[in-house]
């Protein structure tokens, strides 16, 4: 890895209210208020129609008992308002559940809209050590976890409490003694299913770290398949594919098998309360103190406790996964950028820009280490052209991320048009700054899109304009649905790939553009419309041009070049190519730019 490369500096965690259950449920479901009231409405009807039923069965049965003397039409009518209540409680359940779901859904689709723009906001560094795929697992695998967890949290937790409450009320309606026993039954169930609960949190997220690991493998492999394919390294990546695949189906195994923990223990304890249950039931009956409906009516109540309590234990795993989700999603939240918005504007037009005594390492917190940019001065005017060259690692790539705050400045100071930009909002700051690479990136979308970024208020007419600008109308007028044709990945040439991003910068219309190298890997032809293309991308702009090519920066109008992160040679380019055992006029005479130890050393 070149210096220019090297990792930016470290992000200070901090806590964040959203990184706890509660602080989750408050912020998302907050706002979700009166959805989340009509589903407490339902949840409360169907708990109140669920604990009417066994009453009905109570009274069936005692006038059932009664043989002859039993009132057919009572026992019809109460036959026939069991079967409307039941179809009562299964339309409100329905519909607990529909809303359930709804609420939780649209919570954590914001949750994670806000975790991906937390991502893109951050220093570069964590986008440097971890993958693309362990982002992707950050974002949607665990933000799924907890969609799953909001999704069914209240219908399933709330509905369960409520149910279970209502259901220790009615046997302490039944007789005191037999409604205290069952309180006890419940507080020492639920006391024990929450301590062996904790069992299964930590494997719960080493099996959601190890699913990371899984999708960051598979990814580097997809994006290096040409390199593996090329270089006969296929086995080899398999078998490595196998061990990452064999440790993730370990720990999910493990992890498994200690929330399995919750439910088991729950089946041992209810045989025992059922058990209890009965006896008390047989006890009061045989004594005279209840009727045989009674007796069939304590059983009744003894499964609208169990179920409620195995609703629990079901949210218990799931809460599990949420939690171990809860804890990395956290751990993103937490990091704050070092970057921070300022409140100053920039001028208007082209804008000068001034390097005074920069200093900048991207290990500012170990002592010794030698910096990548030393005391780097100069001042580029408004409107005019920086040819910026040095070997690799020198600090070039460096030096223009700090003119677009990809960094800050160790020390001193980078002004745009007078103004430090520490002191410009970064969207203000990177609206007026512009940088192209040699590697562009594009999507699988339309044209207009890959342009404008999906910005839908740009028009297609600008879009078009643009894209004849920098010389692409023919390409254009070949395409089946103009700009709003799906461009594939790999269908254009490494030219009409950087012409489109020319395009891009012609777009956002900025103050100052940065040029990494465009036309390095391009043939003549390709290069000479590329060349157009870059006049009049340059024209009345301040523009900064990394070389690795001599030509490119023939119509810089000055010339910087950087040796070991300082300043080797700044001045008008002209000037510096008479001057006497100059870098650059070193490099003119050679008539390549040396890449390794020779004529910048």
């Amino acid at each position: 890895m070149t210096a220019d490369a090297q990792r930016p500096p470290q992000l200070t965690p901090t806590p964040h209210r959203r990184s706890s259950t509660l602080g989750v449920l408050g912020t998302y479901l907050g706002p979700l208020k009166w959805q989340v009231m009509g589903l407490a409405a339902l949840l409360l009807t169907g708990v109140g129609l669920n604990l009417l039923l066994p009453q009905l069965l109570r009274r069936f049965v005692d006038n059932a008992k009664l043989g002859a003397g039993a009132d057919p039409g009572l026992l019809a009518r109460l036959a026939g308002f069991y079967i409307a209540l039941a179809v009562g409680v299964q339309l409100m359940n329905a519909g607990a559940t529909f809303v359930g779901a709804r609420v939780g859904w649209t919570a954590t689709n914001r949750l994670r809209a806000d975790l991906m723009a937390h991502l893109l906001s951050l220093d570069m560094r964590e986008h440097k050590e971890r993958t693309p795929g362990e982002m992707i697992e950050r974002i949607d695998g665990d933000v799924t976890a907890l969609s799953n967890f909001f999704s069914q949290f209240a219908v399933r937790v709330f509905g369960a409490a409520l149910l279970l409450t209502g259901a220790l009320v009615m046997f302490y309606r039944v007789d005191w003694r037999v409604g205290l026993g069952v309180t006890a039954f419940t507080g020492i169930t639920l006391g024990a299913m929450n301590r062996v609960r904790k069992l299964g949190v930590e494997p719960t997220r080493l099996e959601r770290e190890s699913s990371a690991k899984l999708f960051s493998f598979v990814e580097e492999r997809l994006s290096g398949l040409d390199d593996i394919r090329a270089l006969g390294a296929g086995g080899h990546h398999l078998n490595a594919f196998l061990r990452t695949q064999r440790e993730f189906f370990g720990r999910s195994v493990l992890s498994w098998r200690r929330r399995s923990v919750v439910w088991q223990l729950s089946m041992i304890l209810f045989a025992v309360g059922y058990v209890g249950v009965l006896v008390a039931a047989v006890g009061l009956y045989a004594a005279g103190s209840i009727t045989l409906g009674t007796a069939f009516l304590m059983y009744q109540y003894m499964s609208l406790v169990e179920e409620p309590i195995d609703q629990l234990t079901q949210q218990l795993q799931e809460l599990q996964k949420a939690g171990a989700s809860l804890g990395r999603v956290g751990e993103i939240l937490s990091l704050r950028s070092a970057i921070v918005d300022g409140t100053r504007s920039l001028p208007a037009g082209p804008l000068e820009l001034e390097f005074e005594d920069v200093d900048f390492t991207y290990t500012q917190d170990e002592p010794g280490i030698r910096g990548v940019l030393r005391g780097v001065s100069f001042t580029l005017p408004a409107g005019q052209t920086l040819g910026l060259l040095g070997r690799t690692g020198s600090g070039k790539t460096t030096l223009t991320r700090l003119v677009s705050r990809l960094y800050d400045a160790t020390s001193g100071q980078v002004r745009l048009g007078g103004v430090d930009v520490r002191d410009v909002p970064l969207k203000a700051l990177r609206g007026r700054v512009a940088v192209v690479t040699q590697d562009v990136q594009l999507f699988q979308a339309s044209v207009r899109d890959n342009l404008s970024f999906f910005d839908a208020s740009v028009s297609d007419e600008r879009v078009e304009a643009a894209l004849r600008e920098v010389g692409l109308g023919r390409w254009l007028s070949r395409l089946e649905h103009g700009v709003r044709t799906p461009l594939p990945t790999g269908s254009l040439s490494a030219g009409e790939a950087q012409l489109l991003a020319f395009a891009r910068v012609i777009l956002l219309d900025p103050a100052v553009i940065i040029l990494d190298e465009p036309s390095s890997r391009l043939d003549p032809a390709t290069e000479g419309l590329l060349t157009a293309a870059m006049t009049r991308l340059l024209a009345g702009r301040t523009a900064i041009i990394i070389a690795h090519r001599l030509d490119t920066v023939a119509r810089a109008d000055r010339i910087l070049v950087l040796g070991g992160g300082e300043v080797l040679e700044d001045g008008v380019r002209a000037e510096l190519a008479h001057l006497p055992r100059g870098h650059y006029a070193g490099l003119l005479q050679a008539g390549v730019l040396d890449d390794g130890e020779g004529v910048l050393a």
